[in-house]
């Protein structure tokens, strides 16, 4: 667990870094758009957050208990994973109507970027539906 603690510390320092990269691109104006310095910031404030969680997870043995349980529980891997499922089938109805809508408005690439993402996401189920009921 000790090897995996240090990764994702790694990883967080890294988030914080590559932010900071953007942030000074950005404000440097190496880089034209405001959005890589948007981005910078909140890969610095993801990073931060996961280093102080994981830095307190390190130090604090009843808040690693209580992690640990709350990661292996059952329960929750059902609501993570039921969670997941509604959110698939909200966000393919969602795409489909607002698909509807934008044809109805004259909105052709718009329809076509959420018809795209639509079929990707009907694509990728398929697939992991195949691969699943294959290993299961």
């Amino acid at each position: 667990m000790i090897t995996n603690n240090n990764l994702r510390l790694a990883l967080n320092i890294f988030w914080i870094i590559l932010g900071a990269v953007l942030v000074a691109l950005g404000v440097l104006e190496i880089v034209d758009s405001p959005m890589f310095s948007g981005m910078g910031g909140g890969l610095i404030a993801v990073g931060m957050l996961q280093a102080a969680g994981n830095i307190k997870y390190r130090k604090d043995p009843e808040y690693r208990a209580k992690a640990d349980t709350e990661m292996n529980d059952e329960r929750n891997s059902f609501l993570r994973t039921k969670s997941w499922a509604w959110t698939g089938y909200i966000v393919v109805l969602t795409e489909s109507i607002g698909i509807a809508a934008a044809m109805l408005l004259g909105q052709e690439e718009l329809s076509r970027i959420l018809s795209f993402s639509v079929c990707l996401i009907v694509g990728v189920y398929w697939i992991t539906y195949m691969i699943l009921n294959k290993k299961y």
